[in-house]
């Protein structure tokens, strides 16, 4: 903190003898002695850790103001500075039996309200006049958009058009400032408790709020589609006026569907959500799917072609920082944060745009009380105090201190951070907030034992322009031999002739094997190759907020991509391949089953497809297509199988605005001849033909115009 008097270190002195030199110097001595006893015995609680803190900062103060007084002679000095240092000797051996102690010996920390109050009060008993400045000041946020980014702002001509259709001034929304309650834990540095009520557990309760029963579990669904109950329960809570969430829902429980139907419960448009970018496209499907009246707008680049008018906008956590001016005047009336462990270090530029905007939401929003939901399986990775980013989004703290919202909730407990019951109530108030979590295995009869979840990404612009290209190419060279076929039959050049089509479609796959000509098979690898690392992307993902993962692909370069993004990603890997010998197979496979540290399975489709049991896990990554219903089920029930205790998701990555799309489409249709053949379903039947030759018919129709 800064002093305006060298001498008192803090202020100016009032009142004080020639003899009295160091009148603080007996008051930290004092205390340290009481913080001395209290870690020997064991019990250095929140109150005794911020005298502890303050002692250190006064200590610091003093030994400069001492070495710098010219009033005091040398014997004098001395003898101050042995006091002092025996002051933080016993300081030092403190810590030395607490060391989380030393985090508050830095002199980078930033000491708490409560240490605050602490220091002013101790300066005043040493007879030192706390000058204006020792008064908390008042706080003014930092620019929205800093200084170094704003020539990076992008105006999307859409936000201008929007702009110019509102002829009427905002009116002004701010919510009126909440008071901090005044009760018995006024003074206390409440966050260090708040963590360790969460180090210490429960005894084994779920961290997740009471969720109330919806009159009718498909009430909050659109036509055709169905929520499962433990979905619905957080939309009821919705609509009974709970308006922030942390849900941490293992992946496959359906977040994404709950955080955007909430929005439609809440009437709280538009809404803005932050995702990483593997998840973009699909957040845009999955909004058509759930909330099909309202409009979606993902944002590219510099948002050239964004709809400003739609309901959902959609941006990646890598352009947001050219896009903060526009958003935070634009009147979200809610906010998601997709992954939001990935906002956990409060340092990077990453966590603090989501939180100004977070802030600029709140701000704007009546009554301040936006709908604010942080979606994470992972909301803990290294420390608890990974919590506090998310808590500050969604206004649980400000700052370093509860909300008033929160400390209310802490004041009804009746009990300080000194009393050991305090702890397992704090945590129950915390999660009263707005904590969700449930796994697979709580709501497993909610769920189906098997299902297979499409997740489009968008591959990286160049690659995804040769592919595209690649098609139009693959289709023109089909069209052209169909029209040359035509013309020889003397038939209209309209003509649309399916069994001709068939025949086009197959002499291709006849001469797919010619050398230097781009064919499906050449063309579906291209695509395997780019989807590789936002396959092992996600798949990082999920081994870190579900357990071990078992990742399928096709190709030995699409698996050695794989295993090099999850190596950077600090993730332990086996691969089980064709030129595997038995054993060294056996070992990969008991690595993955049995050693903790194992956490994902790279396996090729066709080695690992048969004949093994990876039950370890639930979740399968399809990194690549196969050419066959078959082979897919076959790579999928390495999982789901005799000793599986969960249900099984198998995530396919798609490649979106490409025919990796259709495949998967044909690839389904195909399923529907077993079923119907095998288990006496009337699922409807697709084509007889394989599906490479489909999907040449598929690109020959497209070429032809539709």
């Amino acid at each position: 903190m800064p002093s305006s008097d060298r001498r008192s270190g803090s202020g100016t002195r009032t009142g004080a003898s020639t003899d009295e030199r160091a009148p603080l110097i007996p008051i930290l001595a004092r205390h340290v002695r009481h913080v001395e006893g209290k870690a020997t015995r064991g019990r250095v609680g929140p109150k005794d850790r911020t005298r502890f803190q303050v002692i250190a900062l006064l200590m610091r103060s003093e030994r400069a103001r001492i070495k710098e007084d010219p009033t005091l002679g040398e014997p004098a000095r001395k003898e101050l500075l042995k006091r002092i240092e025996g002051i933080g000797n016993i300081l030092a051996h403190t810590a030395a039996r607490d060391t989380s102690l030393l985090n508050l010996l830095g002199e980078d920390v930033t000491p708490g309200l409560a240490a605050r109050q602490l220091r002013r009060e101790w300066l005043e008993e040493a007879g030192i006049e706390v000058g204006p400045e020792e008064v908390e000041a008042p706080s003014h946020e930092a620019p929205l958009v800093p200084a170094e980014l704003a020539q990076r702002q992008v105006v999307p001509p859409s936000v201008l058009a929007r702009a110019r259709a509102n002829p009427f001034l905002a009116p002004d929304l701010r919510p009126r400032e909440e008071v901090r309650p005044r009760g018995q834990l006024l003074g206390w540095d409440l966050m260090d408790p708040l963590y360790r009520a969460f180090e210490q557990g429960a005894g084994g309760a779920a961290a997740s709020m009471p969720l109330p029963e919806p009159l009718r579990p498909d009430q909050f669904a659109p036509p055709g589609q169905h929520l499962m109950p433990h979905q619905a329960r957080v939309l009821e809570a919705v609509r009974r006026g709970h308006r922030t969430f942390l849900l941490a829902d293992e992946p496959g429980l359906g977040k994404t569907a709950q955080a955007l139907i909430a929005a439609t419960v809440a009437d709280a448009y538009p809404m803005l959500a932050v995702v990483p970018n593997v998840v973009k496209i699909n957040w845009a499907r999955e909004v058509a799917l759930w909330t099909p009246h309202r409009r979606v707008t993902v944002i590219h680049g510099d948002g050239e072609d964004m709809d400003a008018f739609a309901d959902v906008f959609v941006v990646n956590y890598e352009i947001l920082d050219r896009h903060l001016a526009w958003a935070s005047t634009l009147g979200f009336r809610s906010m998601v944060v997709d992954e939001a462990h990935f906002i956990k270090n409060l340092s990077s530029q990453r966590s603090r745009h989501v939180l100004a905007l977070a802030e600029g939401i709140r701000s704007r929003t009546p009554g301040g009380n936006p709908l604010l939901m942080a979606l994470t399986g992972t909301p803990l990775i290294n420390d608890v105090e990974d919590f506090r980013a998310i808590w500050r989004f969604l206004g649980w703290i400000k700052g370093d201190q509860p909300s008033p919202a929160l400390v209310r909730k802490l004041e009804e407990i009746g009990l300080t951070p000194a009393d050991h019951d305090f702890y397992p109530a704090a945590r129950d108030a915390v999660i009263s907030m707005g904590i969700v979590r449930r796994r697979k295995a709580d709501v497993a009869a909610d769920l189906p034992a098997k299902r297979v979840v499409d997740l489009p990404v968008e591959l990286d612009d160049a690659v995804g322009r040769s592919v595209r290209r690649a098609e139009r190419a693959l289709g023109k060279r089909l069209a052209t031999r169909y029209r040359a076929l035509l013309e020889a039959r003397e038939l209209p050049a309209t003509t649309i002739d399916e069994d001709l089509m068939r025949r086009v479609a197959h002499a291709e796959l006849e001469a797919a094997g010619a050398k230097g000509a781009e064919n499906v098979f050449t063309m579906v690898r291209r695509i395997g190759q780019g989807k590789a690392s936002l396959a092992a992307d996600y798949a990082g993902q999920l081994a870190r907020s579900a357990g071990k993962v078992v990742l399928f692909a096709k190709h030995i370069d699409v698996m050695d991509t794989a295993e090099q993004v999850l190596a950077d990603a600090g993730l332990a890997t086996v691969s089980i391949r064709g030129e595997q010998t038995a054993k060294q197979r056996q070992l990969a496979i008991d690595a993955f089953q049995k050693d903790p540290a194992v956490a994902v399975a790279v396996c090729s489709l066709t080695a690992a497809g048969v004949g093994l049991n990876l039950h370890a896990s639930s979740n399968v990554v399809l990194a690549e297509l196969s050419w066959t219903a078959a082979e897919q089920e076959q790579a999928i029930d390495r999982v789901h199988r005799i000793g599986q205790e969960e249900p099984v998701t198998a995530w396919r990555i798609l490649a979106a605005h490409t025919i990796d799309s259709k495949i998967a489409e044909l690839i389904d249709s195909k399923q529907g001849l077993a079923a119907r053949a095998l288990d006496g379903s009337d699922t409807e039947v697709g084509s007889r033909d394989s599906v490479q030759l489909d999907a040449l018919v598929h690109l020959l129709r497209e070429a032809l115009g539709g």
